[in-house]
């Protein structure tokens, strides 16, 4: 049976509303006894931009009372259901929608405290769309004591199993890798919510292809403070809410660019460092981050990895990412050491591929950064062509809303660290009986 489906994302970087609609169909595997594979064709996809109202409403419903982010849950819901409509009506699919399959826009998450919450009301959405919905979609595993993050590997192991390695460079960036026979996966480090916020101040809405990070200077002292954060040398199973990337990392770096005292930061002439150079120790943090992630997932090194990007004495800049000076041809020896057995037949990284999507992998400085790191540990960094690159989270909640309507596992414990795997998801039915 092919499933003719649409998802929907809006991710933290707040750059518009993601709809793609997908055709959906169960294969059989190749192999005998192995794993169940699905078959995807993305027909359409389009970002729907927020308007400036609406960009400002989604990023302060933190602040809102009780009552009135329940009149916002159920008045986004409302806006997602004519954004859906918009969506048919553009591309002619009268008739052929099945089924909506809603992220929604995460406000809160703290799965410590077992709750999670996402804007957009799916019994609403599927009144105004007219077609049934599924929408929660992490609720359950948060409410099984799991992370409800992330949830996309799900649909990286049905429908994408040429790789070992995913990036999505979202707003979060978040890494997923074939481990052992199972998945795990977590976020790694904020993106380009704080990327973005960066390239504000220089009056850009990003740095498009990472042009102006390239022409910075990695500043080692903010790096060693962004490196020692706490959440770094946590154990996986763990997910980041978007207010770390907001509150805890943007205002160190705001302080080093308006020159204020912090341990270790290099002062530039007049008290502070630019905003290239901010923009560059950032792509710095997050490419070594996930080059920890990646060895701490191969190598099993769960906590306090070495990979550190650039940080110590590197002053990379004008493009040339010179990552093999002072310290950090050290903290690279230290990761390759970190892998262990790398290079055996147990599914350790050792060529294998990493595909990156999501907004990020349109940074093509950051993409190459994590090339140079990446490529010692045996890891091919892969960017998709066509739709996949900026659409495969929209792919997968489709997916993750076809296997709860079926009443399949959509949620792998594996993953987030809940109890059990678990069928994620609320129905809500739009269609008249």
């Amino acid at each position: 049976m092919v499933y003719k489906v649409i998802g929907l994302m809006s991710g933290s970087s707040l750059d518009g509303l993601d709809i793609a609609y997908v055709h959906l169909q169960e294969s059989a595997s190749t192999k005998k006894d192995g794993p169940r594979k699905w078959e995807y064709n993305i027909i359409w996809a389009d970002c729907y931009a927020y308007s400036p109202e609406w960009r400002q409403v989604l990023t302060s419903a933190g602040d809102l009372s009780a009552f009135e982010y329940q009149v916002l849950h159920t008045r986004y819901g409302h806006y997602l259901g004519e954004q859906v409509l918009r969506f048919v009506e553009a591309h002619n699919l009268h008739y052929q929608v099945q089924l909506v399959a809603s992220h929604g826009h995460t406000t809160f998450h703290a799965p410590e405290l077992k709750m999670t919450a996402q804007l957009g009301d799916g019994a609403a959405l599927a009144a105004a769309a007219k077609v049934n919905v599924v929408s929660d979609l992490r609720a359950m595993d948060v409410a099984l004591g799991g992370q409800g993050a992330p949830i996309v590997p799900v649909g990286e192991r049905l429908l994408l199993q040429d790789y070992s390695f995913f990036l999505n460079l979202g707003g979060i960036a978040n890494i997923s890798a074939h481990k052992e026979g199972s998945f795990v996966a977590f976020d790694v480090c904020p993106a380009n919510r704080v990327l973005n916020e960066l390239a504000l101040m220089a009056g850009m809405e990003y740095d498009a292809g990472g042009e102006l990070a390239s022409r910075g200077q990695v500043q080692a002292g903010l790096l060693r403070q962004l490196d020692g954060l706490g959440y770094y040398d946590k154990p996986y199973p763990k997910s980041l809410p978007n207010e770390f990337g907001t509150e805890t990392v943007l205002p160190l770096v705001r302080e080093a660019i308006e020159g204020m005292e912090g341990e270790g930061v290099d002062q530039g002439a007049e008290g502070g460092i630019s905003v290239g150079d901010a923009l560059r120790t950032y792509v710095e943090h997050v490419a070594g981050q996930v080059a920890r992630a990646v060895s701490g997932v191969s190598g099993e090194v769960r906590v306090g990895g070495a990979v550190r990007g650039a940080s110590g004495a590197a002053q990379a800049g004008s493009g040339a990412a010179q990552a093999g000076s002072g310290e950090v041809q050290a903290g690279m020896g230290e990761v390759q050491a970190g892998m262990g057995d790398v290079t055996d037949k147990e599914g350790n990284a050792a060529g294998k591929k990493m595909l990156v999507t999501g907004g990020g992998a349109h940074n093509t400085f950051l993409v190459g950064r994590l090339r140079e790191l990446l490529a010692p540990l045996g890891v091919e960094v892969v960017v998709p062509e066509g739709q996949l690159v900026d659409f495969k989270e929209a792919l997968v909640m489709a997916l993750i809303g076809v296997l709860r309507w079926r009443e399949e596992n959509n949620v792998f414990a594996s993953v987030t660290g809940a109890s059990r795997d678990s069928i994620g998801g609320a129905v809500w039915i739009g269609q008249e009986a």
